[in-house]
């Protein structure tokens, strides 16, 4: 799927849950905490795509969230893609393609996403406030670029990272509680494995089975059969799917925020 699709995938399904949490769980989240969560998820939701590495001197090329920060992030994403094809060798077995690129392997892998999500909820716990302040610069500015694709595409990466800055020192500064939020880990797991979803139902499929090898090979791509599969950039991508996703996210923060703002009215429903 494209970039935005990932990000509100990730967004809706934030959202979501976090509405079953509260009618079903008796779980509630403040605002600030609910919008932060929702773009720490969206932004996980494309964290995936920076294996796909593009002209790092040029700011050129890669995928469309390995340009939020620039050449900075097209950097980590050149590191990123060659340590995925470095893995990708070391693992093959005798039937698995020939690669010249990495896209589409560790990072699109259940133990990524847990190790993603593990290792974001430890910095946080470890280091505190400089460890959260940088997790939110980075997953925020990854859900601008990815929700806001057009109007990021105009403003340019500089103005994206300043705007990722701010949201995240403004966010660290009136969370409430403990500074570790291990939420935050959560979210950028829960992010990752909606990112493996996702792509699990366009034509090219993802290795979710990995490391588990299946007749000689370590890296099946899994994925819808060719004829129900979404084809990534279609309308049913573009238009159809990502309304489903649009409605789904409006109708559960309605729902989770409806309740506050009657009774801070004395609202009776």
């Amino acid at each position: 799927m494209m970039g935005p699709s990932h990000a509100l995938s990730g967004a809706a399904v934030w959202l979501t849950g976090s509405w079953a949490l509260d009618q079903f769980a008796d779980y509630h989240q403040t605002p600030l905490a609910l919008a932060v969560g929702t773009a720490v998820c969206a932004g996980g939701a494309l964290f995936p795509d920076l294996d796909l590495s593009g002209k790092v001197t040029r700011n050129q090329g890669g995928a469309t969230v390995a340009r939020t920060f620039g050449v900075f992030s097209l950097f980590i994403a050149e590191v990123m893609e060659k340590i995925s094809l470095g893995v990708y060798y070391t693992t093959k077995l005798s039937r698995d393609p020939r690669r010249n690129n990495g896209h589409r392997t560790l990072t699109h892998t259940i133990p990524f996403t847990l190790l993603v999500g593990w290792g974001t909820t430890a910095l946080c716990a470890a280091y505190g406030k400089w460890a959260v302040v940088s997790i939110l610069f980075f997953m925020i500015g990854l859900a601008l670029r990815g929700l806001f694709d057009e109007w990021a595409e105009r403003a340019g990466w500089v103005v994206v990272t300043l705007l990722s800055a701010a949201a995240a020192w403004f966010t660290f500064a009136n969370l409430p509680g403990d500074r570790g939020y291990p939420l935050i880990g959560t979210a950028v797991g829960v992010g990752c494995f909606v990112h493996i979803l996702g792509d699990m139902i366009t034509k090219a499929g993802v290795p979710i089975l990995w490391p588990i090898p299946i007749k000689r090979r370590m890296w099946t791509m899994v994925g819808l059969p060719n004829g129900i599969a979404l084809r990534t950039g279609s309308k049913a991508e573009t238009i159809v799917l990502r309304a489903a996703l649009t409605v789904l996210s409006v109708l559960a923060a309605v729902g989770l925020v409806a309740p506050s703002v009657l009774h801070r009215f004395n609202i009776e429903v």
